[in-house]
């Protein structure tokens, strides 16, 4: 279970306590419900606080509801237990995903991996989507209204990512945050840094702040989160290039000490999950600069060394650094972004 699958989980179990009559029949369901890691000193590895939603309208104390809750969360597939901690705090700790699991499921959806699922997919379309999926393909794109720059950029992309959360071809626009212009100041920064990379400063930081600008856009290192981000997918492209020449493909399987690696690509799901629901592009930016720096240091482990043979393990771990190559290129996508396999 993902963390947005445990959010939706949660939601169906407020209304089927309504429904059920556990909870008042006029308690309000929510229609998100929010799902963070568990802070230091917490219980599990996710809480959320929607007792202290439901309450007020349910008229009973937020333990209460809680437990209602609970009762029906700890039998769900996915969850190994719940516990209330507070006044009415859900916490929980997951039952663990395979490695093979993770993995299959990215290379299944592609680019739409952490996006609401189609509720009529043609498998007409498979091949087309598969033969595409680094290239935008299957993920929303609508236009933003012409407006000043940086306002028209994180339209665009903010629709873009409410889109990953509605199986409707195009959503309405989200309600837009305040967005601070590009500083007069700045000139033409596509001139000045490409139309990505100026994106990339516009995007990097809330909206509501004023975007920075310096050389560093521009510098092909590793002081450049941007490039990072970039060059990560193309290596994770190059991975597969360089096992072909050995002779050997990537087949899902088991991949031990990798945690961070893994960590940021369960977590994808419910990054983009926030990133609609509080209007924050900046956030997808951090999880593709969290996930291509896991990746670059999981890059020197994939392959064979020496005169070692290709194995079963390197088989798994090409799978997994393919699978993070295709998230990235899914979030430089859903950024309005070129995703080079060569860079």
């Amino acid at each position: 279970m993902t963390p947005a699958d445990l959010s939706r989980t949660v939601v169906r179990a407020v209304r089927c306590a309504v429904e059920d009559g556990e909870l008042p029949v006029d308690a309000v369901v929510p229609e998100r419900v929010v799902v963070e890691r568990t802070r230091p000193g917490g219980v599990g590895e996710y809480a959320t606080p929607v007792a202290f939603q439901v309450a007020r309208s349910a008229r009973r104390a937020p333990g209460e509801v809680a437990a209602v809750l609970a009762r029906r969360l700890e039998v769900s597939d996915g969850i190994e237990r719940v516990e209330i901690t507070g006044a009415g705090f859900l916490n929980f700790v997951l039952r663990k995903r395979s490695v093979a699991d993770l993995v299959r499921e990215i290379h299944a959806q592609g680019i739409r991996y952490g996006c609401a699922p189609d509720p009529d997919p043609d498998p007409d379309d498979d091949q087309e989507q598969e033969q595409h999926q680094d290239h935008g393909q299957g993920l929303a794109v609508v236009p933003a209204p012409r407006t000043e720059l940086r306002a028209r950029v994180v339209r665009d992309v903010l629709l873009r990512i409410a889109a990953t959360q509605t199986a409707e071809p195009a959503p309405s626009a989200p309600s837009s945050p305040n967005i601070a212009p590009v500083p007069a100041r700045e000139g033409d920064v596509v001139a000045r840094f490409g139309v990505d990379g100026a994106a990339w400063a516009m995007l990097a930081v809330a909206p509501h702040e004023s975007p920075v600008f310096t050389e560093r856009l521009l510098a092909q290192d590793e002081s450049n989160e941007f490039f990072r981000v970039r060059y990560a997918h193309s290596r994770a492209r190059a991975l597969t290039r360089n096992a072909a020449q050995l002779g050997f493909e990537s087949l899902p399987g088991e991949v031990v000490g990798e945690d961070t690696l893994l960590r940021v690509l369960g977590e994808h799901p419910l990054a983009l999950e926030a990133a609609a629901h509080h209007r924050a592009p900046e956030r997808l930016v951090r999880q593709l600069v969290e996930l291509a720096d896991a990746l670059l240091d999981f890059q020197y482990r994939v392959l064979p060394q020496g005169d070692e043979k290709p194995s079963a393990a390197h088989r798994s771990r090409l799978a997994l650094a393919e699978a993070a190559g295709t998230v990235l290129a899914g979030g430089l996508t859903l950024l309005g972004m070129d995703a080079p396999e060569r860079l």
